[in-house]
């Protein structure tokens, strides 16, 4: 039984008891945001050795780090180092993308070793198998699809993205308007030039039943993927986005009804002045459903430092309501990330995150920034670094320019403000708030 039609029926779990401890709210409104679709619980019922994901309304902003493998660049140990780095960076779950080499093992390593959800897109697996059997993606047999979604479930995956949306209108919408980039997603590109070789509706919505069957089961969280989402800021908000976006809206309210969680996945490079905006629709059309996105980026000049575009992104989308940021690293656009991308995409993200949280009022986010303040205040160097979103980082920069039972900074040194303000307030009789 799914976490949706236990909570339905009034029900706990102990996913759910886990979620309300984990994020400092009460278990009433785990239950009723499952039971409404504005909160999912990832993780598959064949996936006990991770805790349980909660995302969506009133929780922490979660994120995501993609690693995954190419056919250029394949490593199994490889890969697990990425995970260990995202998990250790503060990583809350991992999608698995890899398209070279054994993937399968790949995957089965990776879902062994996590500690957190993993994720994966399916439609990835199913075209180097078809590429394997010496056809072309677009000769892809749906069956194959379907098959690799449920060996997928089976192993264990918590979410898969689906491009559900990459419909016969959606795509003639594209055809109508023109882009600039056309489509950028890799899995909507597999579908849109399935559906135009076929001249066939894409076999996920025709057959979206099927679907949702497997993921009952197995309690797999659908991550609804956005196909059509923008990859240059000149392409955003457009007919087609919104048209895919209107689709997976329906589905969201087909899968929910059949008691199967559901996200909803996000663009993707939108002008600063437009990512409420996306927000904002996405949540009216999809009834609240935990919004899941990509960056956004907000420029599309910054190849080199993507993972700062994304998470001004990112914070702007979070603190409008998106609920779960899906990391960009520096290398975006560029090549495959390494292990130090890895760790850079997951910290500028996380700085999003909480940025994001203090703006959405989420319990403690703006505790944290005060005891960093009270902290400072009091020139408790250790204290700082102890609490600071990467210690070890911070902990290097302070020990590279001044010594250790120094009180004071090498950027101010003997001019410290707050050491000569509060001296003199101190003699003034002004006490501090606390």
């Amino acid at each position: 039984m799914t976490q949706i039609i236990q909570a339905r029926k009034g029900n706990v779990t102990p996913e759910m008891e886990f979620a309300a401890k984990d994020e400092g709210v009460s278990i009433d409104h785990i239950v009723d945001g499952i039971a409404q679709g504005t909160i999912v619980i990832c993780r598959n019922v064949r996936h006990k050795s991770i805790k349980p994901l909660a995302v969506g309304k009133g929780l922490r902003t979660k994120i995501n780090a993609n690693i995954g493998t190419s056919k250029d660049r394949m490593s199994i140990e490889g890969e697990i180092e990425k995970l260990k780095v995202a998990i250790e960076a503060g990583a809350d779950a991992v999608m698995d993308l890899s398209t070279g080499g054994p993937i399968i093992g790949i995957r089965n390593e990776i879902l062994k070793h996590s500690t957190v959800a993993i994720g994966t897109v399916p439609i990835y697996q199913a075209a180097v198998e078809t590429v394997g059997q010496k056809k072309a993606i677009v000769e892809m047999d749906p069956d194959l699809l379907f098959r690799v979604i449920e060996e997928q479930a089976e192993e264990g995956v918590d979410f898969i993205t689906v491009h559900c949306g990459i419909t016969k209108s959606s795509v003639e919408r594209l055809k109508r308007q023109g882009r600039i980039m056309d489509v950028v997603s890799r899995g909507g590109a597999f579908h849109l030039e399935w559906i135009l070789y076929s001249d066939m509706e894409n076999p996920l919505y025709t057959q979206y039943d099927r679907l949702i069957e497997i993921c009952k089961k197995y309690d797999m969280c659908l991550s609804l993927g956005d196909g059509m989402r923008p990859g240059c800021l000149a392409d955003a908000t457009d007919r087609a986005q919104i048209e895919e976006l209107i689709i997976l809206g329906e589905l969201r309210d087909v899968a929910h009804e059949a008691g199967v969680q559901v996200m909803i996945e996000g663009p993707g490079h939108v002008p600063i002045n437009q990512v409420e905006t996306n927000i904002k629709i996405q949540k009216a059309i999809c009834k609240g459903a935990p919004f899941y996105v990509l960056g956004p980026l907000v420029t599309d000049v910054a190849p080199g430092y993507d993972h700062i575009t994304s998470a001004i992104g990112g914070a702007i989308a979070g603190a409008a309501g998106a609920d779960f940021l899906c990391y960009v690293t520096p290398s975006e656009h560029l090549r495959l990330p390494d292990l130090e991308d890895v760790r850079e995409g997951v910290m500028a993200s996380r700085i999003a995150a909480h940025a994001a949280d203090i703006a959405k009022g989420v319990k403690g986010a703006i505790e944290w920034d005060k005891e960093m303040a009270r902290r400072r205040k009091a020139l408790d160097w250790k204290g700082q670094i102890e609490l600071s979103i990467n210690p070890e980082r911070a902990r290097k920069l302070r020990e590279s320019s001044m010594p250790e039972e120094s009180d004071v900074c090498s950027m101010c040194g003997e001019f410290c403000s707050m050491k000569g303000v509060s001296k003199y307030l101190k003699k003034d009789g002004v006490q501090a708030r606390g």
